[in-house]
């Protein structure tokens, strides 16, 4: 199974499982008199159509290079993460502002059960996170990062709805905005997340160099390369699931150009079989 496919697969399962919890959220909190789990049900809302987003920019930038793209498609990616960062917060300060008012106005306990269903929803949301962040791992994608991180945060406001009600239950009367106050946490820690979903997508738009790891498996496979001396200036530009490169390796100075340019094609070649996320490489030779 190729990335691509497994980031649309790790995607679907987001819309689907979003979409259920939301229409679980939302019964439970109107039932329940709860407006931390309604609070919960706006952000799943959210979440359905922010992995549509996902989903929409995994299959544009997986789109191959053209006339007009020769880097192909791949920055789309970061954009559509910012667009899902805009709904966090979107969501967030409704949250935010929905919890205020309830605190200002009396209302009833939340009901016992619904502490049930958010023990379900927290458990069933961290095995959610796990699983698309294991994606996001394994395809290089930012926006399923963005993705699997809505599903950790709706874990934590679930978790802090859980201790509201929780202690609305426990002390009764006069403690029942226990639960809005437990949703406006919910609010500062879902727009905290969005800031961290943000900045590493920013870096991958502005070609921050964060990239280490890779710059050193590179040069480790371009030394195995025979007629490779060594390797100098190595940059990587991130890009949807793929990292362009720029590399300046070391040959002797005494061979011909012909056989510099089918080394730097051998070596090309090399890093793309042994590194499968590498997109277009670029070879600078160098004479020693």
């Amino acid at each position: 199974m190729s990335n691509v496919e497994k980031a649309v697969k790790a995607t679907y399962f987001s819309i689907i499982g979003n979409t259920s919890l939301a229409l679980i959220k939302g019964l439970a909190g109107v039932f329940g008199n709860s407006y931390a789990l309604i609070a919960d049900a706006i952000e799943s809302t959210a979440d359905i159509f922010a992995s549509l987003l996902v989903l929409f920019g995994i299959k544009y930038s997986s789109r191959p290079a053209d006339e007009n793209h020769p880097y192909g498609h791949g920055r789309a990616e970061p954009l559509i993460t910012f667009l899902v960062v805009g709904f966090l917060i979107t969501s967030a300060t409704i949250i935010g502002y929905e919890s205020i008012m309830n605190i200002r106005t009396p209302h009833e306990l939340p009901k016992p059960w619904t502490l049930f269903v958010l023990g379900a929803i927290i458990v069933w949301k961290e095995y959610s996170f796990q699983l698309v962040m294991k994606r996001s791992k394994e395809t290089n994608s930012s926006s399923l990062k963005a993705d699997a991180w809505h599903h950790r945060s709706d874990a934590l406001t679930s978790i802090a709805a859980f201790v509201g009600i929780s202690i609305a239950l426990f002390l009764g009367k006069g403690y029942e905005s226990a639960d809005d106050w437990a949703a406006l946490f919910a609010s500062g820690f879902i727009l905290y997340n969005s800031y961290l979903i943000f900045r590493p997508a920013l870096g991958e738009i502005m070609d921050e160099h964060l990239y280490d790891d890779l710059v050193e498996e590179i040069r480790q496979v371009s030394h195995q390369v025979d007629g490779i001396i060594d390797t100098e200036k190595c940059f990587i530009r991130k890009a949807g699931m793929k990292y362009h490169v720029d590399l300046h390796a070391r040959v002797s100075g005494t061979i011909t150009v012909k056989e510099g340019h089918d080394l730097s094609h051998k070596l090309k070649d090399t890093l793309r079989e042994e590194i499968p996320e590498l997109g277009h490489v670029l070879i600078h030779i160098e004479p020693n």
